[in-house]
């Protein structure tokens, strides 16, 4: 059995990372899965010393996952991970060149077997309230929810075409990425989770932008239709922290496909547990 366990939305906390190390460490998976939105906010870094000297990744992330490389040795699992719409772009190049250096496997836009598994990671989500635009992109067309910025709005930490700011979609991303691959092997890492499943809702309490309701969904259309038509085995997604609340349920299935959220809106640390090979035995701890 393939172990896994899968995180997200950590938000530079030094608690859950803690526990996520902890966790590693006693259940020996052979994957772990970071699903984005793992840097510190601005806020964050401003009340929390320990992040004030340096980049998290440098002055964190790196040694930590270091020093567990090197209790668990061989044992060391294969990490998989994403950044979200919570972490600017800027911080990209350290991940990537901490992937050469066999620490993870920073999956966006990429894809990489793994025995008879192959594993596909991809972080932008449709457009939100939020200011920060790095990882955001229109979905299936230039249409923005009430209440939400355009991703022509906002700001950004690196800079990209005006073409690809007006036109590109997560769909067409999508499309490339996944070509006429096989997906029946296939665990999809994503930070958006599809639209109008347990995985993507948000309590609006009645709220209304203009005399128009806001839609209690925030997931992405084109990860939806995606999943119908191509049912990849897994997938694993965030960002929408408080829809297991809401909606009573981390996970969903379309068609023979299992979804699993590791959003969360409490205190604790949400720890996904799975094998690849028995998907319907995946269990959520709160610790």
């Amino acid at each position: 059995m393939t172990q896994c366990l899968f995180v997200s939305d950590l938000h530079g906390n030094l608690d859950r990372f803690q526990k996520l190390f902890k966790a590693t460490a006693e259940y020996l998976p052979e994957l772990v899965f970071i699903g984005g939105d793992i840097l510190p906010s601005g806020l964050m870094a401003l009340v929390n010393s320990d992040l004030s000297d340096g980049s998290f990744i440098e002055s964190y992330l790196i040694p930590q996952f270091t020093d567990l490389k090197k209790l668990l040795g061989e044992r060391y699992p294969q990490i998989f991970l994403i950044l979200g719409n919570d972490d600017g772009r800027f911080e990209e190049e350290t991940i990537i060149s901490n992937d050469n250096a066999g620490l993870w496997h920073y999956m966006h836009d990429r894809k990489y077997p793994y025995g008879q598994l192959v594993i596909y990671g991809y972080a932008f989500v449709p457009p939100s309230p939020f200011m920060l635009k790095d990882w955001e992109k229109y979905d299936i067309s230039r249409y923005v929810d009430p209440g939400c910025v355009s991703p022509e709005e906002g700001f950004r930490s690196v800079k990209i075409s005006e073409h690809d700011m007006k036109y590109a979609t997560i769909a067409d991303d999508l499309s490339r990425l996944i070509e006429s691959d096989n997906l029946s092997n296939a665990i999809m890492l994503f930070h958006t989770p599809p639209h109008k499943t347990n995985l993507d809702r948000i309590d609006t309490k009645g709220k209304m932008i203009d005399h128009v309701p806001i839609d209690p969904h925030i997931g992405s259309i084109a990860v939806r239709r995606m999943i119908e038509e191509r049912q990849p085995l897994i997938t694993l997604h965030g960002h929408a922290h408080e829809s297991a609340t809401v909606t009573g349920s981390w996970k969903d299935r379309i068609g023979r496909t299992r979804m699993f959220s590791a959003a969360h809106d409490g205190p604790e640390l949400s720890l996904i547990h799975f094998t690849a090979e028995d998907p319907d035995s995946a269990e959520r701890l709160l610790i």
